[in-house]
């Protein structure tokens, strides 16, 4: 895989996978915006990365994902590719959840998804190419024990790809997505060993994924070894759940 000299945007890069993703489109010799809200977080980033843009962004204001777009392409100078890696969890039974908590994460996860894509989307029109890869979730296909609404936006994400991969497959612009299952982060590392158990009971592999797993798919699918791949999600969770 080659994506010297690609202009990239990262988003959710301060995360555990973001960082792993960073990491990786920083070996291949891409140009790379790191975003991310930690200001702390995204100066590591930059320090650990020297030859990365970071730049600190809610994705939940709306009104400013397109001017963010502008800014990230007057930075590299365009854009290549997109990662859509940001989102967020409130979870709770869904007779408990909140209107409020299911909009938040509808917005993070799925309208900011959309909006980001459709900013990128006119850019990659211009210089007719592109490739745009989302991260969605294992359980936006099985679903979760009081998270509606988290397996609910990565749903969304995944039938919203599919859509704009046959919108725009004649201008050589991509679009696909990356489910990962349970992979080993901060978050994980906070589960009890009793529910960590049962989780791995279910994975044929018997281990749950690295932050790498997840970087080297994303990799491939924004190089351009992966052309003819488009409107597709490729799972990475051991083997949890197979399509």
């Amino acid at each position: 895989m080659n994506l010297k000299n690609k202009k990239v945007l990262i988003t959710g890069a301060t995360g555990g996978i973001g960082n792993c993703i960073v990491k990786k489109f920083d070996e291949l010799g891409a140009k790379i915006v790191a975003s991310g809200t930690n200001e702390e977080k995204l100066k590591n980033l930059k320090n650990k990365f020297s030859n990365i843009h970071s730049e600190k962004f809610k994705l939940d204001d709306h009104d400013k994902i397109e001017d963010f777009i502008n800014l990230v392409e007057k930075k590299l100078g365009g854009l290549d590719i997109l990662i859509n890696n940001a989102g967020i969890t409130l979870d709770n039974l869904s007779i408990r959840l909140s209107e409020e908590n299911w909009k938040k994460v509808i917005d993070i996860n799925l309208t900011s998804t959309f909006l980001m894509c459709k900013s990128a989307v006119k850019k990659m029109l211009k210089q007719k190419n592109g490739k745009i890869v989302n991260i969605t979730s294992i359980v936006g296909h099985t679903g979760n024990l009081g998270q509606a609404n988290y397996a609910a936006s990565k749903a969304g994400i995944i039938a919203f790809s599919k859509s704009l991969a046959i919108e725009y497959a004649k201008k050589n612009i991509n679009i696909n997505c990356v489910s990962p299952g349970f992979i080993k982060t901060e978050m994980t590392d906070k589960i009890n060993d009793d529910f960590k158990k049962i989780l791995l009971s279910k994975i044929p592999s018997g281990t749950l994924g690295t932050g790498e797993d997840v970087s080297n798919c994303v990799a491939f699918l924004a190089s351009d070894i992966a052309n003819y791949i488009n409107g597709e999600t490729i799972h990475v969770n051991g083997g949890m759940y197979m399509a």
